[in-house]
């Protein structure tokens, strides 16, 4: 009887050691989610420091590929409807990084430890992404629509214009701008308190 008390103290002690990957009760309201996950938004904040990256451009971006939940992945993909052939992509953590930028970013910046589910390091990893995309293609750090298309599609396929052929992506792209400008009225009027 003692080893199996042994064993579920063990299991649960584990379990309590994971992170927090759920998402945040309100994503509708930047004040209540910066005062419900403070963790996060200093995260933000750090990464605009660093980077230059508005911390509601974050904010706004990290709604839309993940909804702040740091284990999001992909769904699957199943031929004739029930064999599984795989996620649809490697996209992963809070960011939604595919395994060969994530890989990029770390060998960039020196940080091999950082993980995709950490908040620390998902908003370091987008300020990085939007600081190279500045960089590489102009796009100001604060234009939450053109920096979340070339997130989407990548450098390449941001220079390429391949998001044209993609209307879904464009009024995406549109709903990105238009909540981190949400995001930004609620931040200014909640740090005014």
């Amino acid at each position: 009887m003692s080893r199996y008390v042994r064993a579920l103290a063990l299991v649960l002690v584990l379990g309590s050691c994971g992170g927090n990957f759920s998402a945040p009760r309100n994503l509708d309201n930047a004040c209540g989610l910066a005062d419900e996950r403070p963790k996060y938004f200093r995260a933000m904040q750090a990464a605009e420091r660093k980077w230059g990256v508005p911390v509601h451009v974050q904010m706004a971006v990290i709604h839309q590929e993940s909804k702040f939940i740091g284990n999001a992945r992909t769904p699957f993909r199943y031929a004739l409807g029930v064999i599984p052939m795989g996620r649809q992509s490697s996209a992963y953590g809070y960011s939604q990084a595919l395994d060969e930028t994530w890989r990029e970013y770390q060998e960039e910046t020196g940080r091999g430890g950082a993980r995709r589910d950490r908040i620390q390091d998902a908003t370091d990893f987008m300020g990085w992404y939007f600081a190279k995309s500045e960089e590489r293609l102009g796009i100001p750090r604060h234009d939450a629509r053109n920096q979340y298309l070339a997130y989407h599609e990548g450098r390449t396929g941001f220079a390429r214009r391949s998001y044209e052929a993609k209307p879904w992506l464009v009024a995406i792209s549109a709903r990105v701008a238009d909540r981190a400008e949400t995001y930004r009225a609620q931040l200014a009027s909640c740090r005014r308190r």
